[in-house]
């Protein structure tokens, strides 16, 4: 398989858990010695960039902050773009500081969106009930991501999927989804590394979300059996990867 860029998916392919990935740095190694551009690019919505690339030392990985990609960053500037400055923050209170350093105002009234993260216990039901108010007020509804579960170091974990779409239901709105499988979300990250889709392929552990969201970008899409991966998810999903690797340690042997 010939690609000049890969885009990495982090929790499930560099971790599961709070385990790192055995082989996933090596791997990493031999694309810097093949001079193959890369960057990472995460659904995570937890936790800010700062903390990402600090979870990724812990654990053994030299990533450079600037090539980390997240839905929060991500989302910030495209609201800070468009004007929308003033936001109701449905995230964890890591997350919100990269809205914070955007120049977004988290506010409780008179938003200009509503923003939907994975904020764990703070989807509680009068959080959800005043972001539902905001929206029938006029505020937009923008989801940093879509996804329906992760894998956490205990088992399977809620994503912000399921409370974007009670919320879609309820006010009678789609949300704007900035992470996977946004396109935009794919082009930004590969525009940090001069990357066409054409040229790029995307490694992650979710079948939707990473590779069908690469595929439908025009990128290649590379699946590992590792992180929320599961054959039967895959065989429903109707999506076929251009590649099924073990793990990030493989993808070396197929480029």
């Amino acid at each position: 398989m010939k690609i000049g860029a890969v885009l990495i998916d982090i929790d499930g392919v560099l971790y599961v858990g709070d385990r790192p990935v055995v082989g996933a740095d090596q791997a990493l190694r031999e694309l810097d010695r093949r001079g193959i551009p890369y960057r990472f690019v995460s659904n995570t919505t937890r936790r800010s960039r700062s903390s990402v690339a600090g979870r990724l030392q812990d654990l053994g990985y030299a990533v450079p902050e600037p090539w980390i990609v997240t839905a929060p960053v991500a989302a910030a500037a495209h609201l800070r773009e468009g004007g929308r400055t003033r936001c109701f923050l449905l995230t964890t209170p890591d997350a919100r500081r990269d809205f914070e350093e955007a120049g977004i105002t988290a506010v409780e009234e008179d938003a200009d969106a509503v923003v939907v993260a994975d904020a764990g216990d703070g989807l509680a039901y009068a959080a959800m009930n005043r972001a539902f108010r905001l929206l029938m007020d006029g505020a937009d509804l923008v989801a940093l991501e879509k996804d329906r579960y992760w894998m956490g170091p205990d088992g399977l974990m809620l994503s912000a999927g399921p409370f974007v779409a009670a919320l879609e239901y309820a006010a009678g709105k789609e949300a704007e989804v900035i992470g996977k499988p946004s396109p935009a979300f794919f082009r930004r990250a590969l525009r940090e590394i001069g990357a066409r889709p054409d040229e790029a392929a995307m490694v992650g552990d979710d079948i939707v979300t990473d590779i069908g969201g690469a595929r439908a970008c025009g990128m290649k899409g590379i699946l590992v059996r590792t992180g929320k991966y599961r054959e039967e998810t895959v065989r429903a999903s109707g999506i076929t990867p251009d590649l099924v690797i073990d793990s990030l340690a493989d993808l070396p042997d197929h480029l």
